[in-house]
């Protein structure tokens, strides 16, 4: 049923317009804005685009909503620092660096990863592709 169709993932945000400068200036992405339906488009390469909308109840989820595959961690992480993006930090099963990266020489345990928030508290990602 689903085999030709093209997917996309959406998640809210408390406010579009704080939204549209994080994800045009501090991530660098192309972010078209679509007045009539008060959304907006993450222009993604190679993929299907992300859709954000506006809700004024909005309540970040508490899991990763948006992963950015990178080659080198290190660089993305130095790179995003310099524009302004605070990464987070754990310390419980998962432990993450000084720059906030979880470093995994263990296929096991997933690939090296850094995890920050968007201005309306969801959770993003980098992470480095293996």
């Amino acid at each position: 049923m689903f085999r030709q169709t093209k997917a996309f993932s959406s998640f809210s945000v408390s406010d579009l317009q704080e939204a549209k400068e994080f994800y045009q200036q501090q991530l660098g992405l192309e972010v078209t804005e679509d007045t009539t339906m008060s959304i907006l488009r993450l222009n993604i390469t190679g993929g299907n685009g992300v859709i954000i909308y506006p809700k004024s109840n909005h309540m970040p989820a508490t899991f990763t909503v948006l992963n950015f595959p990178v080659s080198d961690i290190d660089a993305a992480v130095d790179e995003l620092t310099k524009r302004g993006v605070r990464f987070l930090q754990y310390d419980g099963e998962i432990q993450t660096d000084e720059k906030g990266i979880f470093r995994s020489d263990d296929k096991s345990q997933g690939p090296s990863i850094a995890w920050f928030e968007d201005p309306a508290g969801n959770i993003l990602s980098v992470l480095e592709e293996q």
